[in-house]
């Protein structure tokens, strides 16, 4: 046959199949054109997160009184902020799949801001987990990424890959947090995989009474995604700043901070001691009732008799 028929014939098949598949997804895509400027027409200006990775250190955590941390979450304004943020996610997905659709390419898996990496696996439950002081000293220095790595960090994520997909969220760029794990050895490790990365755009401001505005991470995010993996029920989060789970306190652990890694590396047992609580609490089948601020105390006695319950 001949060359420039059969580029003619390829070239018309090719429009055939872009015709088909954009008249298919035809409606979706209006309803996501309309949904896009629906979220930039009531974006205001605090919905804006600044990349924290050039902020101040941020030490002073504080502890909202547990009236003021449920007002904070029921407020109509932070769950509307929430609702937005929601939106924009799924409108980026959705066009990320129409792209993939037409083009048959994975190149702009990086534009969504929902980074997945490996597939959610049905079952499991979900460990969100910051990355400053909670797995790394951002602020020391040294020659080496890996000696300011928390440790006992690849043994952790080794054990709780097993019962949980495991996210790293963290409220700097996702390229910090990809150069960061990728020098950590996190993201290639034979041993376990990470689910998926989050970085300060999936945040969302939100407004207390006494402490004024603040950023914080919304799980309700995560959950409103992907509903046919994750819940309250069934996640996890951990971090140094207890104000980053204010929508979701019931999911929150505060972790002991990890920092002069220099001088404190040779003790800390924090990861040691967390890694047998996951252990434990993945046995349960709801984790939304547990008070993760006394996960020190907790045992497997305390397994057995909530499943009595």
């Amino acid at each position: 046959m001949d060359v420039s028929l059969m580029k003619g014939v390829f070239n018309s098949a090719f429009v055939l199949r872009q015709t088909y598949l954009m008249s298919s997804v035809y409606n979706e895509w209006l309803i996501a054109l309309q949904r896009w400027e629906d979220f930039h027409a009531n974006t205001v200006e605090d919905d804006i997160i600044v990349d924290q990775a050039e902020s101040p250190e941020i030490v002073d955590d504080f502890e909202l009184g547990k009236e003021e941390a449920v007002d904070v979450k029921d407020k109509e304004v932070n769950k509307q902020k929430l609702r937005r943020r929601i939106d924009q996610y799924k409108v980026s997905f959705f066009f990320l799949c129409v792209y993939l659709c037409v083009n048959d390419s994975s190149s702009l898996y990086n534009n969504v801001q929902i980074n997945l990496r490996t597939p959610c696996r049905q079952g499991k439950k979900l460990l969100v987990l910051d990355i400053d002081y909670t797995l790394f000293d951002h602020r020391s220095t040294a020659e080496n990424p890996l000696q300011l790595m928390r440790p006992y960090l690849h043994e952790f994520l080794t054990a709780a890959y097993a019962e949980y997909d495991i996210m790293i969220w963290s409220a700097t760029s996702m390229k910090w947090v990809e150069l960061k794990m990728t020098e950590l050895g996190v993201l290639n490790n034979p041993n376990y995989k990470v689910t998926a990365l989050l970085d300060h755009l999936a945040m969302i401001t939100v407004q207390s009474d006494t402490r004024g505005i603040f950023d914080c991470k919304p799980l309700g995010l995560i959950w409103a995604l992907l509903p046919e993996f994750y819940n309250p029920g069934n996640t996890i989060m951990f971090d140094d700043l207890r104000r980053n789970f204010v929508m979701n306190p019931q999911n929150g652990l505060t972790i002991k901070p990890f920092r002069k890694a220099h001088a404190n590396r040779d003790t800390d047992q924090e990861l040691v001691k967390l890694t047998q609580y996951l252990l434990t609490i993945a046995e349960l089948s709801d984790l939304s009732s547990l008070h993760h601020s006394r996960w020190e105390s907790f045992s497997q006695d305390n397994v057995k008799r909530r499943r009595q319950e």
